[in-house]
């Protein structure tokens, strides 16, 4: 169902950045209805629900399933109806015009439309010394930057299953990675967690964080402390930075899409931006409520109007207008 190659020569008529339950869900309205449809997600472990070890109150579903079984049931039957997926990051878009661009580590992706389902696990706070250091030894993706370490010691910090894989990428360059996690277990499969304990470029560091990037021009080290009070400075030449919050992740829309004073996106009745053709659903809207069948549901709605402004109507109204 992933794919990875570059979708730069086809124009879809709904691009859908964010795979988790609002954007899978959008992915099965849209091509249920016909739409060409493409979902651009880094991954069914990133998200906030994917990364649950267990869902209990998911309408429908027996048991308590991960929140990975749950959202790779949705993305089946999303493909089912035609839907694609890629495995992919998008940095930069372009949406103010027709068609819409959106540019991701594997290539660009255009679109008629583009529907908005990143969630809200992005970061409100850097890291002392990361913002003087970006480009010069701090990245936030391995796989565009990784080559440049080569027999270097590296860290990367995070425990989430993409910050795993960026891990095990840079042990292809790399002569050293420290995996640097805050939490005292790593939010993985076992399966990924024994991958990890296989490589040994990896050391691996739990309970621990990251409190400051050293170096003038370019990095020179990290500093880190255990949870039990213990400090160290590692030397580095290269910082992956891989953690979360609770900020809509929205960054790669590069203030093209007006918010909220708290930095939420902002939609009508019917899940449409203030930019024509855009629409947005999930946590990006910072409903107080966060739950999964909520985010399906605006997935359902924000696909629903999309597929209605494709047809043609430039004013929508909902339906019990």
């Amino acid at each position: 169902m992933t794919e990875t190659t570059d979708h730069a020569e086809g124009i879809h008529d709904v691009l859908i950045v964010g795979g988790g339950p609002a954007g899978a869900t959008a992915a099965l309205y849209t091509a249920r209805a016909g739409l060409s449809t493409l979902v651009i997600d880094k991954g069914i472990g990133s998200g906030a629900l994917g990364m649950t070890h267990g869902i209990a109150n998911f309408p429908g579903i027996q048991g308590s399933p991960s929140g990975a079984e749950v959202v790779g049931s949705i993305r089946d039957q999303a493909a089912s109806f035609g839907a694609r997926f890629v495995d992919d990051r998008v940095t930069v878009a372009e949406v103010a015009g027709t068609p819409k661009t959106l540019y991701g580590n594997q290539g660009a992706y255009r679109g008629q439309e583009v529907i908005v389902a990143t969630g809200s696990m992005g970061r409100t706070a850097t890291l002392p010394g990361e913002d003087a250091l970006v480009g010069r030894g701090v990245s936030y993706c391995a796989t565009c930057d990784g080559f440049f370490f080569a027999d270097q010691a590296v860290a990367v910090v995070g425990n989430t299953e993409e910050a795993i894989e960026e891990a095990l990428y840079l042990t292809r360059f790399a002569r050293r990675v420290h995996l640097i996690c805050p939490t005292s277990s790593l939010r993985v499969s076992d399966d990924l967690v024994a991958q990890l304990e296989a490589e040994p470029k990896i050391e691996i560091r739990t309970a621990t964080s990251a409190r400051e990037i050293h170096g003038e021009t370019m990095v020179e080290g990290l500093k880190i402390k255990r949870r039990d009070g213990e400090e160290e400075t590692l030397p580095v030449a290269g910082v992956f930075i891989y953690l979360q919050g609770g900020a809509p992740i929205i960054g790669f829309l590069n203030d093209q899409v007006p918010t909220t004073d708290a930095g939420c996106l902002l939609v009508d009745e019917n899940f449409q931006t203030r930019v024509p053709g855009v629409f947005a659903a999930g946590d990006v809207l910072c409903k107080h409520l966060k739950q999964a069948v909520i985010a399906a549901a605006e997935g359902a709605g924000a696909a629903v109007a999309a597929d209605r402004y494709l047809s043609g109507r430039s004013a929508l109204k909902p339906d019990w207008a």
